[in-house]
Parts: structure tokens; C-alpha cells; sequence
């Protein structure tokens, strides 16, 4: 695909993501490259709604990176409260420190040197280059390599073209405004070009291979996640909600806050002081300072 050929391409989702480009936070005006950081780290392993709620919060309590690395850990991750996954908490906290340290306070524009901060992959530094310095990188999710497999290949993801896949998607990506095309095809992706398409409401249909091929999409069996309740996960959340609240806790009021037995509140209390998310003095555990 040319870049003549997709010009009616990216014109059309141009269009269709125009009322959805303030529909989050981190995308209003004013949000600057600390914040697009802070966004894209919430949203790893998190919906999008929950992290709009947790957001604002957030940056009112850490409102730049220099507030955010010299806060204790601690408190970054009572802040954190209601995202779940703790480690991307400590993460954050390591990599705004990391900025500081290296980087003169500045968040770094390129992905590679974004790649060595702490708790942030390939994903998400292309996403802070994209979103925050309009460098002309995909930011590839599973929704844009979704769509840009069924778009441009006519094939589902999962048939095994990942480096075709790659090529495409650097060819759809709209040089004008990357920042803006990564976000439109995460959001085509996620709520039209699903597993099971909604392709008569796609801004893609008269372009889409897949669509063309008259191929119906998958039916997917639902996730098989281990569930919540009941959890090491949701051991772990308690703890930590307990310690949000106290200044520190023994193993036996761990048990009494959680309402969980012994053994189970021993793993997870052993398991968050090896993340670096607890820590224990004698006999007693807090929140990490």
C-alpha cells in the first residue's frame, strides 16, 4: 500500500476519531510528555476507564517528574490506589528518578533511550515518542496489529506474519500526526475491529482486505484468567490497602485487616517485599519509603 493509496485511508480515521480525541485525560490539551509517561504506564494491564479515574488524581498529588522522584515510595503507591499491579508503581517512581538523575529532568524523546527506564517496554516507549514528541513510530498494541493485519494483509494476526504485520503498519502510520494515528487505531481496535469485527461501522470498510475477503473474523473462547477472587493478586491488594491506611502492620494484624488465612498472607507479604513494594523491620511490614 502506497502512501497515495492510504491518504483516503488515514483521512477516514481521521474523521472518525475526531469525538473520540478528548474522550481521556492524558489527551487534553496541556498534558505534556511527564504526563503522557504517567498515562501509558497506568495503562499497562489496565482499562482505560480505570486509569481516566486514577489519573487526574495522580498528577495533582505528583504534578511533575522532580515532585514524583523525590516522593517516597510510599507514597507513590498509596497514590496509586485502585490501579492494581503495584511493581508499575515502583517502576514509575524508579524510571521519574531515573529522568532526574540522567536525564536532567526531561523525559527522553527517542524510544531506545526510553526502552532502558524502568517498567517500560517497546510499546510504551513508542507510545511517549509518538504521543508526546511526534516521532514517527506504531505504537504496536494487539489492537493496531489487529487491525493493521486484517486492513492491509487481509489475514488475522494470529496467522503467523508478524514481520509483514511490522512493514504495514509503518506504511498506514500518518507522518503528520503519529501521536494521533497510534491512539485512533488503538481505539478502532479496541471497540469496532475486535475479534469478532463490527465492520459496518468501521471507517476502514471499503479499504479493509479482511473485509473484502468476506472473512467473518473469530469467535474467540473466553479468556481462561485465573480468577480474582481468591488470588495471590488479590491477597497482595489487600495487603497493601491495609498498609495504605496504617503506618505498619505484624503478620497477625496483616491477617485480621485481610481477613485471610496465615499462610496465604505470608506468601504475599514475602512476594511484595521481594518487588520492593513492602518492606519488613523485625516483625512488623510497611509500605516501602
Amino acid at each position: 500500500m502506497t502512501a497515495l493509496e492510504s491518504s483516503p485511508l488515514r483521512r477516514a480515521l481521521r474523521a472518525w476519531y475526531r469525538p473520540r480525541r478528548e474522550a481521556y485525560p492524558w489527551r487534553r490539551a496541556g498534558i505534556d510528555p511527564y504526563g503522557v509517561l504517567v498515562s501509558e504506564v497506568m495503562l499497562q494491564q489496565t482499562q482505560a476507564a480505570r486509569a481516566a479515574s486514577a489519573f487526574e488524581g495522580f498528577l495533582r498529588r505528583f504534578p511533575d517528574l522532580s515532585s514524583l522522584a523525590a516522593a517516597s515510595r510510599g507514597d507513590v503507591i498509596r497514590a496509586w490506589a485502585g490501579l492494581g499491579y503495584h511493581r508499575r508503581a515502583v517502576a514509575l517512581h524508579e524510571a521519574a528518578r531515573t529522568i532526574v538523575r540522567v536525564h536532567g529532568g526531561m523525559v527522553p524523546r527517542e524510544p531506545r533511550a526510553l526502552q532502558r527506564l524502568p517498567g517500560v517496554g517497546p510499546y510504551t516507549a513508542a507510545a511517549v515518542a509518538a504521543i508526546a514528541f511526534n516521532r514517527p513510530v506504531v505504537a504496536m498494541d494487539v489492537n493496531v496489529r489487529r487491525v493493521t493485519s486484517r486492513v492491509v494483509l487481509g489475514r488475522e494476526p494470529e496467522d503467523g506474519n508478524d514481520p509483514q504485520i511490522a512493514v504495514a503498519a509503518g506504511l498506514l502510520l500518518d507522518p503528520r500526526g503519529p501521536g494521533t494515528w497510534n491512539q485512533a487505531m488503538m481505539d478502532l481496535g479496541r471497540e469496532v475491529c475486535r475479534p469478532a469485527p463490527r465492520c459496518e461501522v468501521c471507517p476502514f470498510e471499503r479499504f479493509c482486505r479482511f473485509r473484502g475477503a468476506g472473512r467473518p473474523g473469530r469467535v474467540t473462547a473466553a479468556r481462561t484468567q485465573p480468577p480474582f477472587e481468591g488470588s495471590n493478586r488479590q491477597v497482595r491488594g489487600r495487603i497493601v490497602a491495609a498498609l495504605r491506611v496504617r503506618p505498619s502492620a505484624g503478620i497477625a494484624g496483616l491477617v485480621v485487616a485481610t481477613g485471610i488465612d496465615l499462610g496465604r498472607v505470608e506468601v504475599a507479604a514475602a512476594g511484595l517485599v521481594r518487588d520492593g513494594i513492602v518492606e519488613r523491620r523485625g516483625r512488623s511490614f510497611r509500605l516501602a519509603g
